[in-house]
């Protein structure tokens, strides 16, 4: 049976992941402060994207996103494990991409985080994307 405290670190830990998507699906790239620890690494690279630290990752979603006229983010799957004051999550991310002739990707991947909580609730140290699918629909 599950704790108080756990069932209360899952709720949030939930919340925060939706907070990363909101964040990008709205351009509201600073957002992100609240979601990843100042030090977090985060890895894009198999989806062809980069490596790099939270003020990298920033500036690098808001120089290719506005290439895509509409896109977001549907999560699922949240398998989270908390130990203490850390914890790992592997959440499912669907994510279609439209271009401005209309072309729509539909994207499919993992998110692989690794937690921590700190004063100001739980933020991911780093991220790692697992590719499931992608496909020109």
């Amino acid at each position: 049976m599950m704790t108080i405290e756990e069932i209360s670190a899952r709720l949030e830990i939930q919340q925060t992941l939706t907070d990363y998507s909101t964040a990008v699906d709205s351009g509201r790239f600073d957002d992100l402060d609240a979601v990843f620890t100042t030090d977090a690494v985060v890895d894009y690279s198999v989806m062809g994207g980069i490596v790099g630290d939270l003020t990298e990752v920033k500036r690098w979603l808001a120089e290719v996103l506005p290439a895509f006229s509409a896109y977001c983010h549907l999560l699922g799957n949240h398998d989270i494990r908390v130990d203490g004051d850390t914890a790992t999550t592997r959440s499912l991310c669907l994510n279609p991409m439209q271009t401005p002739d209309h072309s729509t990707f539909l994207i499919g991947i993992w998110y692989v985080d690794t937690w921590v909580h700190t004063d100001d609730g739980w933020r991911i140290r780093s991220r790692v994307l697992e590719k499931c699918f992608d496909e020109k629909v």
